[in-house]
C-alpha cells in the first residue's frame, strides 16, 4: 500500500521548493540531506510530503518522549490510512544496576514498565516484520538500545490457516514458546485458555486494542478461526488465517537457550579462574553465586532478572559485536528523519560512553560476566553504518550535519502564516526584573503568555517565588519536574491558568506555543551551552508563532553568540518581509496544534474503548476554578457555615476525588482545575483555623 497524505492545506511559502529539493536529491542518491527550517515554518508537513512522494518505510528519530509524542500525533493526522507507530522507552521509572567502589555500594536495578507503551513497541516490530511498506515509526533514541534478534522474533511468530493440518499439542507448545501464558481464568493480554478442542487466545497487542481469537480444531486440522468478544465469547468475525507475534522483543528458541546456557557455564569458569589467579576470592565467589542462580532460573523458567546481560549468548553473537536494535527490523532502503538533529545526534554520541562506564565496574567487581558489556546501545560508528538515507531537520543544524550533507541543504525560512522572526532586543541587566514585570503586564492585558528562561534551576525557582509575591501568575519548569507534570504545566499555560512560564533549558526545541508573545532571556551574555548561537536562536523561536512576538535579551555585554544570532534573525526577517510584500500576505497568528501527548493518549483511549475521553465538568458544580469563595458561597443561604469545619473538609475531599477521577480518565486539564480548587480550599481552612 502506498502512503496517502491527508491534509486540509497545500504546501506554501518555501515548502514546495524544500520538498522538491529533498525529493530530487534523495532520488539522485544523496544519503545525507539537511532541512534547515525556522520555527513555525511547517517542517513536519514538509517531511510528510517527502515521505509520501518517496514512498519508503520511515524512521523519525526524536531526542525525547514528549516531542516524539507530538510528532506521532501529527503524522497520524497526515497518514490516517497508513501505519504510524510509536516506539519509545517503556520505563516509567528506571534505576540501572550499578556498583560504586568508593563506598562499596551495590545498587540493584529497579524499574516500572508502562504496559501500554510496551504494547506499542511490540506493534511497531510486528508491523515492520509484516512486510508493509507504508510504515512511519516515530521513536526516541531508545531505539538504538539492544533488542531481540529479528530472525528469532519472526521465527517465533505463529501463523495458522483454516484447513491447515497441525498438531494440537504442537500449537500449544508454540504459544508457550512465544511467551503466552496458559490460564483457566478470564483472559488477559498474552494469555490463552484451553477448552477441549478449542483454544481462546488474547493477543498481547493489536490494531484495535486487545484482540481475542478462537482457534477450533477437529483432530489435528484447524476447523475454524474467529475473533471473539473476550467477555461473552460471542463471535465477532470469521477469519481465514491468523498471525500471532511473541509477547516480548527478547524471545528465542529452545535450541538457542540450551546452547547459551552451555556457553555461559564455560565463560563463568574462565571468569572464576581469572579472579582466583589474582587472589580476589570475594569477586570469584560473588560471580559464581550470581551467575549460577541466574542459570537455574533460565533453565526452569526461561528467564531471570537481568537476562538482558546475557543477550549476546541468546543472539549467537561474538564477543564485542554490536547488539540488534530496531534499525535491524527496517528494510535496507528505509528513510531516516532526525528531528532537531543538533540535539538528537549528541545524545546518540553520548549513550555508549555512559553505559560502558557503569558496566566496567559491574564486571570488574564480579557482579556481571564480561558479556554484560555487549548489552549496550550502539556506538556512533555503528549507528552511522546502519543509517539509511537521512534527512537532518533543525532550525540550527550543527557542523556535523552540514559537513555530512556536502551542501545539500533545503532552506525553509518562510512561514505559511506569513509570520516573521521576532525582533531581538538587548537591554541592560540594571533593574531587569522590574523591567521584565512591566513587559509582562503589557502582555497579560492582551491575554498573551510569556516565557522567561534563566541560567540555573535555582534561579528559576527563586524568580518564580518572587513573581508569586508580586502577584504574577506563574509556574516554573525544569528537569526535576516529572514528565507528566511538565506536560500538564504546558497545557495549563495554553488554557490560561497562569501567564508566565519560567524555565532553564526545557523551553527550546519543539514547544508549540502560539500564545507566547514575549520570550525573556536572562543572563544572555553568559557564553556557554545554554547561551550559544543555537540555544539563543531556539529560545527566540518560541515567540515566532505570535504576530506580535518579541524577544528581550538581558545582558551587559554583547557576546559573539548574541551578535551572530541577531544578525541571522535580521537576515531572515528581511527575506520574510520581502516575501510577504511580494505576495500580499498579512501575518496571522499560528493556530493551536494541540498537544502531541494528548493525541497519543487519545489514540490509546479509542483503541482500548473503555477509557472515557474526558471527565465531564458541569457548570453549576465547578463554575470557577481559582475563586473558591465565589463558587461555593454566592447565592447560598447557609454560606456562613458552608465553609466551616466538617463541611469544608467534605468539599476538600470531594475536590480531591474529582481530581483523581479526572486524572484516571486522562483529562489532565480538568484534573488541574480540581487540584487548584482543592489547594484553595485547604488554604481557606488554614485561615479559618488561625482566626
Amino acid at each position: 500500500m502506498d502512503f496517502k497524505l491527508v491534509s486540509d492545506y497545500a504546501p506554501m511559502g518555501d515548502q514546495p521548493e524544500a520538498i522538491s529539493q529533498l525529493v530530487g536529491s534523495i532520488r539522485h542518491g544523496s544519503k545525507h540531506n539537511v532541512l534547515l527550517g525556522v520555527t513555525g515554518s511547517g517542517k513536519t508537513f514538509t517531511v510528510a510530503n517527502v515521505i509520501a512522494q518517496l514512498n519508503r518505510p520511515t524512521l523519525v528519530l526524536s531526542h525525547n518522549k514528549t516531542l516524539a509524542a507530538q510528532l506521532y500525533g501529527e503524522f497520524r493526522n497526515f497518514f490516517p490510512e497508513n501505519a504510524v507507530e510509536y516506539f519509545v522507552s517503556y520505563y516509567d521509572y528506571y534505576q540501572p544496576e550499578a556498583y560504586l567502589p568508593s563506598s562499596d555500594t551495590y545498587i540493584e536495578k529497579d524499574l516500572s514498565i508502562n504496559a501500554d507503551i510496551e504494547k506499542m513497541r511490540l506493534q511497531t516490530v510486528a508491523t515492520l516484520l509484516s512486510g508493509r511498506r507504508d510504515v512511519v515509526v516515530v521513536s526516541s533514541v531508545s531505539c538504538l538500545y539492544g533488542a531481540g534478534n529479528p530472525a528469532d522474533f519472526h521465527a517465533t511468530a505463529i501463523h495458522v490457516e483454516v484447513g491447515q493440518v497441525v498438531s494440537y499439542k504442537h500449537f500449544l507448545y508454540k504459544l508457550v514458546e512465544a511467551l503466552y501464558t496458559r490460564t483457566e481464568r478470564d483472559l488477559e493480554p498474552a494469555t490463552f485458555r484451553v477448552n477441549g478442542d478449542t483454544v481462546d487466545i488474547m493477543a498481547a497487542f493489536g490494531e484495535f486494542g486487545n484482540q481475542c481469537f478462537r482457534v477450533m480444531f477437529f483432530d489435528n486440522e484447524i476447523e475454524a478461526i474467529q475473533s471473539i468478544d473476550p467477555v461473552t465469547g460471542q463471535r465477532i468475525q470469521t477469519l481465514d488465517s491468523l498471525t500471532l507475534y511473541p509477547t516480548n522483543l527478547f524471545v528465542t528458541t529452545k535450541e538457542r537457550i540450551n546452547t547459551a546456557v552451555q556457553q555461559i557455564y564455560l565463560d563463568l569458569g574462565k571468569q572464576i579462574e581469572f579472579f582466583e589467579s589474582q587472589g580476589r576470592m570475594v569477586e570469584a565467589q560473588r560471580i559464581k553465586q550470581r551467575v549460577e542462580y541466574d542459570l537455574e532460573m533460565i533453565k526452569e523458567l526461561g528467564y531471570c532478572p537481568g537476562i538482558e546481560n546475557y543477550s549476546r549468548y541468546f543472539d549467537g553473537r561474538a564477543a564485542g559485536t554490536r547488539p540488534f536494535c530496531l534499525l535491524d527490523y527496517f528494510p535496507k532502503d528505509y528513510l531516516m528523519v532526525i528531528d532537531e538533529s543538533h540535539v538528537t545526534l549528541p545524545q546518540v554520541h553520548a549513550m555508549y560512553g555512559g553505559d560502558r562506564a557503569r558496566k566496567e565496574n559491574l564486571v570488574e567487581y564480579g557482579f556481571r560476566l564480561p558479556a554484560a558489556k555487549d548489552n549496550r546501545p550502539l556506538t556512533f560508528a555503528e549507528f552511522e553504518q546502519l543509517q539509511g538515507t537521512t534527512i537532518y531537520v533543525s532550525a540550527t543544524p550543527a557542523d556535523w550535519e552540514l559537513m555530512k550533507s556536502e551542501g545539500v541543504i533545503a532552506e525553509q525560512l518562510i512561514r505559511p502564516t506569513g509570520l516573521v522572526d521576532p525582533p531581538l532586543e538587548v537591554r541592560v541587566t540594571l533593574n531587569q526584573i522590574d523591567d521584565l514585570i512591566e513587559e509582562i503586564d503589557k502582555r497579560v492585558k492582551n491575554d498573551d503568555k510569556v516565557l522567561v528562561t534563566t541560567i540555573t534551576k535555582r534561579m528559576a525557582e527563586e524568580l518564580s517565588k518572587y513573581f508569586d509575591r508580586v502577584g504574577v501568575r506563574n509556574r516554573y519548569i525544569h528537569s526535576d519536574v516529572d514528565t507528566l507534570e511538565r506536560i500538564q504545566i504546558l497545557e495549563d499555560l495554553r488554557n490560561g491558568l497562569f501567564d508566565v512560564l519560567v524555565g532553564v533549558n526545557l523551553l527550546r526545541e519543539g514547544l508549540d506555543l502560539p500564545e507566547v508573545a514575549l520570550v525573556a532571556i536572562l543572563d544572555a551574555d553568559k557564553e556557554g551551552f545554554l547561551r550559544n548561537v543555537r540555544s539563543l536562536t531556539q529560545i527566540a523561536g518560541r515567540a515566532a508563532r505570535h504576530s506580535q512576538g518579541n524577544v528581550i535579551l538581558y545582558a551587559d555585554t554583547c557576546t559573539e553568540s548574541m551578535r551572530y544570532a541577531i544578525e541571522q534573525s535580521n537576515r531572515r526577517r528581511e527575506k520574510q518581509v520581502r516575501f510577504n510584500m511580494e505576495h500580499g500576505m498579512l501575518p496571522r497568528r499560528a493556530q493551536k496544534s494541540g498537544s502531541g501527548q494528548s493525541a497519543l493518549l487519545a489514540g490509546r483511549e479509542s483503541a482500548e474503548g473503555n477509557i472515557p475521553t474526558a471527565y465531564p465538568i458541569t457548570e453549576d458544580h465547578y463554575a470557577v476554578a481559582a475563586d473558591v469563595q465565589k463558587g461555593y458561597m454566592a447565592g447560598t443561604a447557609g454560606a456562613a457555615t458552608a465553609l466551616q469545619g466538617e463541611n469544608l473538609d467534605e468539599l476538600i475531599n470531594r475536590a480531591r476525588e474529582d481530581m483523581e477521577r479526572a486524572a484516571k480518565s486522562l483529562d489532565f486539564l480538568a484534573a488541574a482545575k480540581f487540584r487548584d480548587r482543592m489547594y484553595e480550599l485547604q488554604k481557606l481552612r488554614e485561615e479559618n483555623l488561625h482566626r
